[in-house]
This record gives C-alpha cells, sequence and structure tokens, in this order.
C-alpha cells in the first residue's frame, strides 16, 4: 500500500535534481544522517523527497550486494537531469505525472485518482470520502483517515500550488503544476479536461512507448486509449476527440513512426520498435536547444 509517505510535502522545483546529483555521488545519501544538511531542507523534506523520487520513476530503490538499499538514478532520470533537469518542458511534467500515476504502488492515491476515480467536480471533503470507501473496498490492511487525508492534500498541492499567487505558501510551485490537471477553487477540485499543449506531443509518445514495453503489446485501439487505466484519456483526463486530433498529428509527422491499421472496423495503433528511452533521448536533442 502506498499511502502518506510524503510527509505531507508536495513535490518542489528543483528537488528532483538537487537529489540527483547527491545519489550520483553517493546511492545510500537518504540513509547519511547529515543528508539534511548537504542538500539544504529539513529533515522531514528529506524523508518527502526520498518518496518523490521513486514516485516519479527517476530513482529507483533496491538491494546492493550488501543487502543495503540504495538508490539508483533510472534511465529516465539520467535523461531529465541531464536534458530537462529543471522540468522546464511541458513533456518532462506530464511524463513525470504519468510515471506516478502507471502503477497502484508507491501513489495509490493518484492512481485511484485519475485511472477509477471519473467525477471531475467534488469538494476536497467529498474527495476524501470517495478514496476511503475505495480504499476499504480494494485494501485487505486497513488504512488510517489521516493518511489519506494528507494524500488528498498533498496530491491537489502537487498540481496546484503556485496558481494562487496571494497565498504566501504557495511561492514555490511544484514542477506538476504546468500540467494544468488538477484546479481548487473555495474548497472544490476540478479535475481539467487537457489538451495536446498541456501535455506535449513526445509525452504522449512516451506514455505509448512505455505502455509497450510493461505490457508486450504492438497495437492498441483508440477506445483503449480512451478507457484503459495507465494510457492517455485516463491519464491525463482527454477526451476522445483530443485523443484523436494527438494520433493524427503523431501518424503525421515522421519523426514519431506511429501508424493507423484498420481491420474489421476497429482503428488500431501500431506502436513502432523503439524503447521510450531511446525515443526520449532523441526527443530531447531534438528540442533541447531551445530550452537551454
Amino acid at each position: 500500500m502506498g499511502y502518506g509517505q510524503h510527509q505531507s510535502f508536495y513535490l518542489r522545483d528543483r528537488w528532483l535534481n538537487k537529489a540527483i546529483r547527491h545519489l550520483e555521488i553517493d546511492e545510500r545519501f537518504f540513509y547519511d544522517k547529515e543528508a539534511f544538511e548537504k542538500i539544504g531542507l529539513g529533515k522531514n523534506m528529506v524523508q518527502s523527497l526520498r518518496y518523490w523520487v521513486v514516485a516519479t520513476g527517476v530513482v529507483e530503490e533496491v538491494f546492493n550486494e550488501d543487502r543495503k538499499k540504495v538508490h539508483k538514478i533510472t534511465e529516465l532520470g539520467r535523461l531529465i537531469f541531464e536534458y530537462d533537469r529543471f522540468v522546464k518542458l511541458q513533456d518532462t511534467a506530464a511524463i513525470l505525472h504519468y510515471q506516478m500515476v502507471k502503477e497502484k504502488e508507491p501513489s495509490t492515491a493518484w492512481y485511484w485518482y485519475f485511472n477509477y476515480f471519473n467525477e471531475t467536480i467534488i469538494t476536497k471533503d467529498n474527495l476524501l470520502s470517495e478514496l476511503i470507501l475505495w480504499v476499504e473496498k480494494n485494501e485487505s490492511k486497513p488504512v488510517s483517515e489521516r493518511s489519506l487525508k494528507r494524500d488528498i492534500d498533498c496530491l491537489v498541492k502537487l498540481y496546484t500550488a503556485g496558481q494562487n499567487t496571494s497565498d504566501p505558501e504557495e511561492v514555490i510551485q511544484s514542477p506538476l503544476n504546468k500540467t494544468k490537471l488538477v484546479e481548487e477553487k473555495k474548497g472544490i477540485v476540478y479535475k481539467r479536461t487537457t489538451s495536446i499543449s498541456d501535455i506535449g506531443l513526445s509525452a504522449l509518445m512516451y506514455v505509448l512507448l512505455d505502455y509497450k514495453t510493461l505490457h508486450g503489446v504492438s497495437n492498441i485501439s483508440v477506445d483503449d486509449l480512451v478507457n484503459q487505466p495507465a494510457l492517455w484519456g485516463k491519464v491525463f483526463n482527454m477526451k476522445r476527440s483530443a485523443i484523436v486530433n494527438a494520433l493524427n498529428e503523431l501518424t503525421q509527422n515522421p519523426i514519431y513512426n506511429l501508424t493507423f491499421i484498420r481491420t474489421n472496423n476497429l482503428d488500431l495503433i501500431r506502436i513502432p520498435e523503439i524503447t521510450p528511452y531511446e525515443f526520449l533521448q532523441q526527443e530531447y536533442r531534438r528540442k533541447v536547444g531551445v530550452t537551454k
């Protein structure tokens, strides 16, 4: 179960860069008693950052040959650190979001909210109640309401911190703010319908390639893209019309090598033979000159 592990701190701008810089030197940095002084964050913030680097897929927690836990930078983490370490690109923010919601662990509340919770407008209190009900039905062990409330508060902050410039506590925004996936106004939470420009074609293509790798598929139907967990419609709250428009843009551009197949009146998308990381590196090399 992945609940309440963020210490109530949402991911801040530049945190991922800070973590990767230190983990390049010491894979057991998060177990260093002086880590908080070295990185310039409070002790609880360091524990929160340990969660966020794993949740966003830039780091994986594994055991070394001495059976001690270490944090290894992933291929994705190295690419982001090299080309977009301050998460300036929409695509990078969208990919980090996707990494969080594509699987149940370690960010279960996020996984539930984007993949299974269908309401787009709800009060924060009712959102908590819905999460409690879902957890009771789907978890074998009880989860404290306090942990679930922290998750809902953090989920909303992760996407909205920085939207309200009059709030002094929102001076530091989250890198996921730019996805515009969630808004909060007067205690009401809105799951926004996103456009291609909110997410980015590179991120959408990355999701297809990663989904292919994880599930061993070569073709995906438009219906799956709309309705299946961990695909565009759920992850990014995209409508069918936006998904079709994105597919048209991707198939018409030879860079992406994506093709439509029509069989028995079913629209299928054939996913090219390239790993998500090879593709992402090509995209970063193509775009990075503009952002650096």
